[in-house]
Parts: structure tokens; sequence; C-alpha cells
């Protein structure tokens, strides 16, 4: 009895605190995405609402420095979403609210391995926390002595008179007409779909509010990989080691050494072989070619084994990860000649920092071979440079960035480059309205500058049209007064009479004549 007390107290204090907070919420939830039906920003602010709650609710929170910074990451990242919402914040946010809850039941932190099944399982039980929570609540009742007199104690003496009156009116109704009006009159009111939802809705807010308030400790189920000493693997050997060593070393320096002279423009490409043939290989294999060296040094050359303590392979794996951080420069320089000529693009923009990530974990690698680290440090350093990345990128317009990068380097504006694709800038909505305005300040062909303009108001007036409705963030409305100072505001538009480059559908067919070229700007899809 005395321990089932303690798992979960009696309604009143730190229970009733928690039952309160969450009704708070769910009213809050209910004004803001139901009955008014915004969006967007003001998911950042209920995030912010509910992180202060978590610290209301949970006193731990409050001296545990770990959950402390954990919970003003969360705060930063509902800021990102009030700046702009998008999915990275949203999801980040999730994680350091999982963080600032959890980390005041545990000793440490250990390692991010640990704290992903940790917070995976916490998620998966906070789906049935009130369920969980009702059985045990009604366990301690049906615990406590029977007094005599409550409403248990009567409630079996009450079975039969209660169900008994029911079948005699029931048959009464049904022989005298104004007992059946009267009985109908006293029915409940049928339930609209929209009440039903509305409910719905009411316990999902529930659901994830008593996931945060009420956490679930969750253990680790899978230990983290050791990734030291000596590993029995078929054919690995410390002299197969030495030799593929060597032999990977002359391949990367050989693939390095053409890329320095060519790529790199230190020497004359080979006759009837241009840049665009050699740089728009691909440099999505380089990348992979240096993740699997990355694994090979991980599996193979484990701290404290044999193979690891040997100076000369020692001397061959640095050689080799700075070949590969040197194959990592030259993949980022590809990528680069190849948005030259296609083009930027918010995926090209991720492909970029996933290499700049990638060399990051090619060092880390490095250094704990030769400081001789285990492998929870490696897990964490590579999580701690993972979240910076990821961190920054939740508070920039990647899609502004290349909005931006393809109006200023268009072919139309400085006579290289990538045509201008008209398509790709409407795809990106708002993040391209600025840009948009650059560019049709610009002078252009009197037909572009049409299409210009009319993108221009079509994208102007969605995001006026969007503030208006529900989807309000603070960039968006920074964004939308830029524009206005600039050029005015759209009071009115009908977007249905254009494509995606501002061509009138009565004339689109006109527009996609060879003598037009922003319609066929890029060679390549915008990926």
């Amino acid at each position: 009895m005395t321990g089932l007390n303690t798992r979960l107290p009696r309604l009143h204090g730190g229970f009733a605190v928690k039952l309160a907070l969450a009704a708070a919420l769910i009213a809050l939830a209910d004004q803001v995405f139901f009955v008014r039906e915004l969006s967007f920003g003001w998911l950042g602010l209920f995030g912010a609402a509910l992180a202060l709650a978590a610290v209301l609710a949970n006193p731990a929170l409050r001296y545990d420095q770990r959950a402390l910074i954990a919970l003003t990451v969360a705060l930063m990242m509902a800021g990102a979403m009030i700046w702009d919402a998008a999915p990275l914040p949203f999801l980040l946010f999730w994680v350091a609210m999982g963080l600032a809850i959890l980390l005041p039941g545990t000793a440490r932190f250990d390692d991010g391995w640990r704290w992903a099944q940790r917070l995976v399982a916490h998620g998966f039980k906070a789906l049935f926390g009130p369920l969980i929570d009702l059985f045990r609540l009604n366990r301690v009742r049906t615990r406590r002595p029977a007094s005599g007199t409550g409403l248990r104690s009567l409630l079996p003496a009450l079975v039969l008179p209660l169900v008994g009156s029911l079948v005699i009116v029931a048959l009464f109704a049904s022989a005298n007409p104004v007992i059946d009006q009267f009985i109908a009159s006293l029915a409940l009111p049928r339930l609209s779909e929209r009440t039903l939802g509305r409910i719905l809705f009411w316990g999902v807010i529930f659901v994830i509010t008593w996931g945060v308030l009420r956490p679930r400790r969750a253990r680790p189920y899978f230990g983290t990989f050791d990734g030291s000493g000596d590993l029995a693997i078929p054919g690995v050997s410390p002299a197969s080691v030495l030799i593929s060593l060597i032999a990977f070393n002359a391949l990367f320096a050989a693939q390095n050494a053409m890329d320095l002279a060519w790529l790199w423009g230190l020497m004359p490409l080979p006759e009837g072989m241009t840049l665009a043939d050699y740089a728009h290989r691909g440099a999505y294999p380089l990348i992979a070619t240096a993740l699997l060296a990355a694994l090979f040094v991980l599996v193979t050359l484990r701290p404290g084994s044999q193979t690891a303590e040997s100076p000369l392979v020692r001397k061959l794996v640095t050689l080799w990860i700075a070949q590969n951080l040197v194959l990592v420069a030259s993949s980022m320089l590809r990528l680069y000649d190849y948005i030259d000529a296609y083009s930027l693009t918010r995926l090209r923009i991720a492909a970029l920092a996933w290499m700049a990530l990638v060399a990051v974990g090619l060092l880390l690698i490095g250094w704990r071979l030769l400081r001789g680290h285990s492998a929870r440090w490696l897990i964490n350093a590579n999580c701690t440079a993972a979240a910076l990345l990821l961190g920054t990128y939740a508070f920039v317009d990647t899609g502004a960035l290349a909005a931006q990068w393809n109006v200023r380097h268009a072919r139309e504006v400085d006579g290289s480059g990538a045509g201008i694709d008209l398509c790709y800038l409407a795809e990106l909505e708002g993040s391209a309205l600025l840009p948009l305005i650059e560019l049709e300040q610009r002078p252009l062909d009197p037909a572009l500058a049409r299409r210009v303009t009319a993108l221009r108001q079509q994208v102007q007036y969605a995001q006026g049209e969007l503030l208006r409705h529900g989807g309000w963030t603070l960039l968006g409305e920074r964004r939308l007064a830029r524009a206005e100072a600039l050029v005015g505001p759209v009071r009115a538009y009908q977007p249905e009479r254009y494509d995606c480059s501002g061509v009138p559908y009565e004339t689109a067919s006109e527009a996609a004549a060879p003598a037009t070229p922003a319609l066929t700007a890029t060679a390549e899809p915008s990926q």
C-alpha cells in the first residue's frame, strides 16, 4: 500500500498540480489550434508553454544542471519554431524536452546510443501513460479497506432496483406515447463530427502533455559497442591490415592527385574532356568511399588492439584519414561546380552540410585511435557535432539562401551560370519572396520581367494569405513587411491564371517555345 502511494500520490500536491497543468495546456491548445485554427509559429509558443509546465510539475528538473541545459535547448528550438516553423526544430524540441525530463532520474549521461534508446522507449510508454496511471489509481483504491457507508458498498444493493426500473420504464414507454416523448426529450444531443474531432484532439493533447508532466523512466535495452581490444574476424590480421593500408593509401593518392591536378585547376584537363565532364560524375560516391574508410578503421583498428599499437600502422592510418579529408574536400568542390552549372537547392545545401559532418567524423575517428578513447567518447563527440550542426541549421532559411544564390548567379543576370528556374523559386514559396523582388528590380528581358513580376505577386499574395489565416511566423511577418515596403501590398491576385513560372495559361504554349530561355534554364532536376 505504501509503495503504491509512493509511486502514485493521491489527488493532492504534485499529482493534482500536474492534472491542473494538463487541463490548462489542453485549454490553450484548444483555443489556439482548434478554435482559431492557428499553426506554424504558434507551435513554438505552445512548446514554450509546455516547457514551463514541465518546470512547474517536476521540481527535480529545476535542481539538475544537465536538465536545465536541455531545457534551455528546448526553449531555443521553440524559438526557432516561432521564427520559422519547420520539421527540424520541431524534432529537436522534442529530443531536448525528452532529455530535460528524463535526465534528473539518471546518475550520469553515459552516451548518445543509450539515450537514443531511452527517448524512443519514453515516447512509446507516453502513449499509454494515462492508462497506466488510471490502472494504478484503481488498484490503490481497491486495496483500501471498505468503510461500509460509501457508494461502493451500496452499489451491489442498487443494481437490481435500477435494472428492474429501467426495464419497466422501457415497457411503459412502448405503451404510452407521453412517456415515450418525455424520454426522447431527455436524450443527449447528437454529437457532430466537429465535436467528436474536438474531443479526440483533447485526448491527443492530454497524452502529449501527460508524457511530459509525468515522464516514464526507461532503461536502454542494448549496451554500447565497446570498440576496443582485438576482434577475431576471418581474414583480418595485423599483416592484412598493414597491406590493406598500403594499398588503400596508394589508391587514394592516385585519386587525390587527379583531383588536385584537374578539379582544383593545377593542370589542364586531357584533350576532349571538360571540367563539367570531370566534376559532374558525382560527389556522392566519393563520400560513400570516405564512409567505408571510416568503417574499416573502426572495425580493424580498435584502440588497444595489436594492430592499432603498431607505429607503422598508426602512421599509415593517419595518412589515410588525411587523404580521406582531401577526398571530402574534393567532393564538396565537385558539388560546388555542380551548383554553379545547375543552380542551388535546399537538398544541395544539406549535402554540403552532410559532407562537412563526415569530415568532422573522420577527424574524430582518427583522434580516438591516436588517443585511445572509448567508443562512448566517439559516440558522444559525433552526437555533439551533429547537434551543433542541426541546432544551427534550425535557424537558417535554406530556401532563402538557395533563392538568393540562384537570383544573383543567374545567366540572365550576370551572363554566366545556370538559367533562372522560376518554377523552383515558386516551390520555395515565401522563402523566395525577397530574392524575387531583387530579381524584379534588375534589368531583364521584358517578357521575363513580366513573368518575374507575376510570380512575385503570386508568392507575396500567398504569403499574406498564409499569415492572415493562421500560418503566422515571425520570419514570415518580417519578410512580408519588408516586401510591402519595397513594392507595396498585393490586395488581390488570381494565381490559378498562371503556371509555376508566371506564364498565363492561355499563352503557356507560346511561352514554352525555344525563344524563351528561362523555361529551359536547367538541364538537371532540382535535387
